[in-house]
């Protein structure tokens, strides 16, 4: 048996799995892992972001270095876009200097300059920190709470503030902001960016909860914003958040959406009140745009495929490794079937063998070379959605059994809902 070879298939399945799992589970399969397989994980090209942000705040010096070292690790900036080293690398603001004094700015002082910049990129708020100050991160979190700071502003401080992990939270929460621009989700994309919060994380701590909502669609804008991997993260840990309230009662959804808009509190906070029987009706407020078309990406059906002996040969298929000769004819017809209504993501992800492969968008749909990965996202947001419920029904929170998975995925020639039912003894996760 080559060890090595096994090491880094066993990873490379790992990675695929864990971006389907709860933080308490990523943490969990972390720490099994033996040297060698944790340090081709680190490596890996498809690494997750919670994977990355639990790498580097709970691993070792060599888990750090390894995954700084990845160049695949998209995003921690961005290629084409400055992080902090690139902003530091910039002339500061003119006039700096002359409007806010020489310094030390004071910790009033410096709360009012990060006020007055920021309002939509972190630069001039980067130059401030860069000034000579005072930080008092108990004064900054009572004003922010009191009138939340710019995005701008909050962004550079999540950059170079070198706030504890806590203060870092308390900056996501902007109940008390009654408006705001364009750039209101930078924080939210970089603190998962850097490193800071996994998906997790940041939708535990997100408020108001309509934000969480819209960060789900991904803003239309240029400049930062989730790649497609990021925001099918995302949407697993929405749909974390909401599940089991949500999933036993669907029509809830729509309670949930007359609620959302002028609800302050956390996504969570706005499950359990509207999954309380006892609260009054929620009352009809002021649209936010975008919202509604949020909430029916998350809860929309499947399109139905449509049916003959097309649909019948795509099925079967999908359960031929190699069916067409070689991957690149299995990926073309996958495609052309995607494109032609004869398939779905999810039925690729319930049918296609080895799990593996099915869990690896790259063997069905190919890649192309952008952050994205792929140029297909509702197939690729369909077939993550559909192995996020698979998962989540045969699995759920223990640990044991995703290891488990995770153990049997490297070798196993059968789909995903086979791999589960032998997982879980038997149980019928649904092949139908």
């Amino acid at each position: 048996m080559n060890v090595d070879r096994e090491s880094r298939r066993l990873a490379w399945c790992v990675a695929h799995l864990l971006r389907h799992a709860p933080d308490l589970v990523v943490s969990d399969v972390l720490g099994r892992l033996d040297p060698v397989t944790r340090r081709y994980l680190a490596r890996d090209q498809y690494l997750p972001a919670s994977v990355v942000t639990l790498l580097i705040r709970d691993g070792d010096a060599e888990d750090r270095r390894t995954v700084a070292r990845n160049p695949h690790v998209l995003g921690r900036p961005l290629p084409g876009l400055p992080g902090p080293a690139r902003y530091a690398a910039r002339p500061p603001a003119p006039g700096l200097a002359e409007r806010f004094g020489p310094g030390p700015l004071d910790p009033g002082t410096l709360v009012d300059a990060l006020r007055a910049t920021g309002r939509r990129r972190p630069r001039a708020a980067l130059d401030v920190l860069r000034l000579p100050h005072e930080l008092d991160a108990a004064l900054l979190l009572r004003e922010h709470a009191r009138e939340p700071l710019p995005p701008g502003s909050v962004e550079a401080l999540l950059l170079a503030g070198r706030l504890p992990r806590a203060a870092c939270l308390a900056l996501l929460d902007t109940r008390a902001q009654r408006s705001y621009g364009p750039g209101w989700h930078r924080p939210a994309v970089r603190a998962v960016r850097m490193g800071l919060l996994t998906p997790d994380e940041l939708v535990a701590h997100l408020a108001p909860a309509h934000r969480t909502l819209l960060l789900t669609t991904g803003p239309a804008r240029s400049g930062l914003r989730w790649t497609l991997p990021e925001r099918a993260e995302l949407r697993s840990a929405v749909r974390r958040a909401v599940r089991p309230a949500l999933t036993r009662a669907p029509w809830l959804w729509g309670r949930l959406l007359r609620a959302a808009p002028g609800f302050p509190g956390t996504l969570a906070e706005l499950v359990a009140d509207v999954a309380d029987r006892t609260t009054a009706e929620p009352t009809a407020t002021e649209d936010i745009p975008g919202l509604r078309a949020a909430v029916e990406e998350l809860t929309a059906a499947p399109p139905r495929p449509a049916g003959g002996v097309d649909r019948e040969l795509a099925l079967a298929s999908l359960a031929v490794p190699n069916a067409m000769g070689d991957l690149d004819e299995d990926v073309r017809w996958v495609r052309a079937c995607l494109d032609r209504g004869v398939l779905t993501g999810e039925e690729v992800v319930r049918h296609k063998a080895p799990a593996a492969w099915a869990l690896d968008e790259d063997h069905w749909l190919g890649s192309v070379g952008h952050p994205d990965r792929h140029d297909r996202p509702v197939a690729v947001l369909a077939a993550r959605a559909e192995a996020d419920r698979l998962l989540d029904a045969a699995l759920g929170r223990d640990p044991e059994a995703w290891w488990r998975a995770a153990r049997l995925l490297p070798d196993f020639p059968g789909s995903l809902p086979e791999l589960l039912a032998a997982v879980t003894e038997g149980t019928d996760v649904g092949r139908s």
